[in-house]
């Protein structure tokens, strides 16, 4: 019920705003378009701009309510509020069930509560919808590699590569992946 009546009063003055506000300049290119940008990324700093702008389009999708509700919920989960946070992401699945950035953040946020089994469920969710989610691979690699199980962090952090070969510390997290991985066959 908190939520239900936090998103009216944010419903209401999201309103007001944009009668209010001019418009803000969408981004020009979409999602797909900057996804095979991303692929063919010069180097670190442009590809860092297009995850950004990227992740932008993905969580502004549904709307500005449920944007709130996820950056809301980051703030949460990095304040290790993962109850509230998951509280936030079931309003906004409620509001936009088919947002692909929903199911990624529940994903994080059912990992930081402990509930590994349903963080890969929802990883997988984000993948079946969208494969080229370089983040959801991210994240899929980080908790792989958390779990002890190098093996498939290295399959993910692949699979991250091959979509945003220019990320941060890509390449360096790939081969210290693999060296884990060799060492494991030995």
């Amino acid at each position: 019920m908190r939520w239900f009546i936090a998103l009216l009063i944010l419903s209401t003055a999201q309103l007001a705003r944009a009668q209010d506000a001019p418009a803000a300049a969408p981004d020009k290119q979409s999602v797909p378009a900057l996804l095979d940008a991303l692929a063919e990324a010069q180097d670190t700093p442009a590809a860092t701009g297009l995850e950004a702008r990227i992740a932008r389009q993905w969580d502004q999708a549904a709307g500005p309510v449920v944007a709130m509700l996820l950056a809301r919920s980051s703030q949460e989960i990095a304040e290790d509020d993962a109850d509230e946070a998951l509280a936030d992401i079931d309003a906004a699945l409620t509001l936009a069930p088919d947002n692909i950035e929903v199911f990624h953040h529940r994903a994080m946020a059912r990992y930081h509560k402990g509930d590994v089994s349903g963080a890969y469920h929802d990883l997988d969710e984000v993948l079946r919808r969208e494969p080229r989610h370089f983040a959801a691979w991210r994240s899929l690699a980080e908790i792989a590699e958390a779990q002890g199980n190098s093996r498939a962090a290295y399959a993910a952090w692949q699979k991250l590569i091959a979509l945003d070969p220019k990320t941060k510390g890509g390449e360096q997290k790939l081969e210290e992946l693999k060296r884990k991985v060799e060492g494991e066959k030995s």
